[in-house]
């Protein structure tokens, strides 16, 4: 019991001075009495227990795009606003309200502040203040085509074409002028003229060496043209086989594609015929030079052909262009010893060196011949319908 009274008074000694310490007399701070002091036992401290940390299982999360958010800027305070006190020590009491003003009088805005000379601000008057016109100083009526009273815009004639060129003034006036016209001309009023030998061939033939020529030329503009075909063949020493001759006017209807109409006349062989003719050219994809033609006869026969031609560059002056020619008769004509049906056809590949792009020889092998009631009259004339023959020739032009 003794022990107990004696613990009781240290502990209240030691205390007293902390307490002391602690009275501050700070405004508007009460402290709270200091409780009775109490025995605390201090307890053993136990062991602490070593336990291992559970692995982590790490699980992937899907992968989520977040748009960035936008902070709220924070609210600024008007220039005109009081500044609170109230959390400031010793400042429990709210400013003052300043005192009214004496009857008669304004009250006064806030010190440094001019509310009056803001703009649109005139103390409960509206802003009349009209704005300047931006256009006052520009005379609409000087631009072209804007007149003091006109609805339309751009009335004013175009102004002229200018007569002088610069370029004159470096060169010879007369060098330049034609230099203009030429230039004129290919754009937009072009006129030329070719002359294409495709092909100009000697033949080697079982029975005797031939010939056999293609051409074609063409006289006008890039729209408009007056075109001439011709093609033969026959044998040295002996009368033409064939020779027909052509008259097209020929008129681009699209890039790549001509139509043209005409007359074709055969010489050869006889009795001659003449035909309206009705065709297409041009150049289909992949670089296919394609050919379609009907032809109707003064005696009433229909007859068509249809020619193509691909040139493969082996290289920039080598180059195997292959072809084909199909003959066709809506009926037999056995006075020229055409039959109906598919007449002839011929498959070839000829292999070119270009020298310059004007002049080309070469050689090639060529397989023709007839079919039905063709191929017939052609043996009932001692002749064979088919043969395979190699050729060489020389393909220009100018």
């Amino acid at each position: 019991m003794k022990l107990l009274l004696v613990s009781t008074a240290v502990a209240i000694a030691l205390a007293s001075p902390a307490a002391a310490q602690m009275d501050m007399n700070m405004p508007g701070m009460k402290m709270p009495p200091p409780a009775a002091a109490q025995v605390v036992r201090a307890k053993p401290k136990a062991k602490p227990v070593k336990r291992r940390a559970p692995k982590a299982r790490i699980r992937a999360r899907p992968t989520q795009v977040v748009a960035p958010t936008r902070r709220a800027a924070p609210p600024v305070p008007h220039p005109a606003a009081g500044h609170g006190t109230a959390g400031m020590p010793g400042m429990d009491k709210p400013p003052a309200a300043p005192a009214p003003a004496p009857a008669g009088q304004e009250t006064p805005a806030a010190p440094g502040h001019d509310m009056a000379s803001m703009p649109g601000m005139d103390m409960g008057k509206p802003d009349t203040t009209v704005p300047a016109d931006p256009h006052a100083d520009h005379d609409m009526t000087a631009m072209p085509g804007m007149s003091s009273g006109d609805a339309e815009i751009g009335t004013a004639p175009a102004p002229a074409a200018a007569t002088d060129h610069a370029a004159d003034a470096l060169f010879d006036p007369a060098v330049m002028a034609r230099s203009r016209s030429a230039l004129r001309r290919e754009n937009g009023a072009f006129s030329g003229s070719m002359i294409l030998f495709d092909l100009a061939e000697y033949q080697p033939r079982p029975g005797g060496d031939g010939y056999r020529w293609e051409s074609d030329a063409w006289f006008g503009g890039d729209i408009d043209r007056l075109q001439i075909k011709t093609e033969g063949e026959g044998s040295f020493g002996k009368p033409i086989d064939d020779f027909e001759v052509q008259a097209l006017y020929s008129r681009a209807i699209s890039p790549f594609w001509n139509a043209h109409v005409g007359i074709r006349h055969d010489i050869a062989p006889n009795p001659s015929r003449t035909y309206a003719v009705f065709g297409v050219e041009g150049l289909a994809p992949y670089w296919l030079h394609l050919t379609g033609q009907l032809f109707l006869s003064d005696k009433g026969d229909v007859r068509a052909r249809f020619e193509g031609s691909y040139d493969e560059r082996i290289t920039q002056k080598l180059i195997l262009q292959p072809r084909f020619e199909l003959n066709l008769s809506a009926q037999d004509m056995p006075a020229i010893g055409i039959g109906s049906g598919l007449t002839s056809f011929e498959l070839g590949a000829r292999l070119r060196y270009e020298l310059r792009k004007e002049f080309a020889p070469y050689i090639g092998v060529e397989w023709s011949g007839q079919t039905g009631d063709t191929a017939r009259y052609m043996r009932l004339s001692g002749d064979k319908p088919n043969a395979v023959i190699v050729v060489a020739g020389i393909r220009f032009w100018f």
